[in-house]
C-alpha cells in the first residue's frame, strides 16, 4: 500500500519568508521554497482560515519549482488570527496580486484545494492573464447547497460528529446552524468563541478522510487552528463567499483557455463529488479525476499522488494532457 511520505517530494525547508502589510489591521505571512529560476507557482490553502504547513511546499518538485505560499488573512501565522474584519474574497485577491508584484512574478501555476479551490478559481477568473494553469483539488463553488450540506447533510455520513457539533448549540438554536455558532463566533469573550471554534473545527477535521483518522481531528482542536478555521468559515459561509450566485461557473469563459487539472475524491463528503464534475462540464478541455478511494483531505495518498501527478506533468510539458 502507498503511503502519504512515498508520494510527496522530501521535506524542504523554506527559501525566504517575510511579513506583508496588506492594511492596517492585517499583516499576511509568507515563504518561497524550491529553485528561484523554477516554474512559479503559487499555494492557495484550504478553510479558510486553514493556513499552510511544512507539507504544503512537497507537492512540487524543488527542482523544477518556485513555490510561494501564503496565510490568507486572519489565518495561520498572519495576524490577527480570527479576523474577519476587512476580510473578503476580493481583498484577498489584491493580496495574492500585491505579493505577486513584490516578489517580481508575472505568471504562475495555481494550485489550491477545497477553499483554495474556490480562491483559485475566483482570482484566476479575475486576473486570467496572471497563471499559467490551474491544479485544483475537492471542488467548492459556494452554491446554498454546498453549505447546506456541509451544515446539515454530512450527519448521513458521520452523524456521531455531526450531533457533537450540533450539540454544542441549545437545541432550541439548532434550526440554523450557522447563525447560532457565528453569534458565538464572534463574541469578544474567549470562553464563547474558544469552545465554539474548537467544535466546529473538530467537526470538519473529524471528516476529512475517508478512513478515521482521530490525529487530524485533535490538531483541528488545536486553538491556533481552530480559531481561523471557526471564525473564517462561518463568516464566509454567511457572505456566500463574496461571490454571485454561480459566478465560479459562469466565470469559466475567462479561464477556459488554460490548462486545468482537477482532482476531487470520490466519497468526499466536505465537499461532494458532483460539484467537481459540473465544474469540468463548464470547461472544456480540463482534465477530472475521481480518486476512487479517498475522501477530502488533500493528504490521503490517491489524491497526494495525483496532484503530485500534475505538477510533474505541467513541469515537462506546460500541460496536463
Amino acid at each position: 500500500m502507498t503511503t502519504l511520505e512515498q508520494v510527496l517530494f522530501p521535506e524542504i525547508a523554506p527559501l525566504r519568508t517575510g511579513r506583508l502589510q496588506v492594511s492596517e489591521l492585517h499583516s499576511i505571512y509568507w515563504e518561497t521554497a524550491g529553485n528561484p529560476a523554477g516554474i512559479p507557482a503559487l499555494f492557495l490553502h484550504g478553510g479558510p482560515g486553514a493556513g499552510i504547513s511544512p507539507k504544503s511546499r512537497r507537492f512540487f518538485d524543488p527542482e523544477r519549482y518556485h513555490v510561494v505560499l501564503f496565510d490568507q488573512r486572519g489565518a495561520g501565522q498572519s495576524t490577527p488570527l480570527g479576523e474577519t474584519r476587512e476580510n473578503t474574497t476580493d481583498l484577498l485577491i489584491e493580496d495574492i496580486e500585491r505579493l505577486r508584484r513584490m516578489l517580481g512574478v508575472e505568471q504562475w501555476l495555481v494550485f489550491g484545494g477545497s477553499w483554495g479551490s474556490t480562491l483559485s478559481l475566483a482570482y484566476a477568473q479575475a486576473h486570467p492573464e496572471r497563471c499559467l494553469g490551474l491544479v485544483l483539488r475537492g471542488i467548492w463553488l459556494v452554491s446554498d447547497e454546498e453549505i447546506e450540506w456541509w451544515l446539515n447533510g454530512v450527519r448521513y455520513f458521520f452523524p456521531r460528529e455531526w450531533e457533537a457539533f450540533a450539540g454544542h448549540v441549545p437545541e432550541a438554536e439548532r434550526g440554523d446552524l450557522l447563525a447560532a455558532y457565528s453569534r458565538r463566533l464572534e463574541s469578544n469573550d474567549p470562553a464563547v468563541y474558544g469552545p465554539a471554534a474548537r467544535a466546529w473545527s473538530r467537526y470538519e477535521g473529524s471528516c476529512l478522510h475517508l478512513l478515521p483518522n482521530p490525529e487530524t481531528a485533535d490538531a483541528f482542536t488545536e486553538d491556533t487552528i481552530a480559531l481561523g478555521i471557526g471564525r473564517l468559515e462561518a463568516h464566509y459561509f454567511r457572505h456566500k463567499a463574496f461571490l454571485k450566485p454561480n459566478q465560479l461557473l459562469e466565470g469559466v469563459a475567462r479561464i477556459r483557455h488554460l490548462p486545468g487539472f482537477i482532482v476531487h475524491g470520490r466519497y468526499d463528503v466536505i465537499c461532494p463529488v458532483r460539484y467537481a464534475h459540473a465544474l469540468a462540464d463548464a470547461w472544456p478541455g480540463v482534465e477530472l479525476r475521481i480518486e476512487p478511494d479517498a475522501g477530502h483531505s488533500s493528504y490521503e495518498p490517491g489524491i497526494a499522488a495525483a496532484l503530485v501527478d500534475a505538477t510533474n506533468r505541467f513541469a515537462r510539458s506546460g500541460r496536463f494532457g
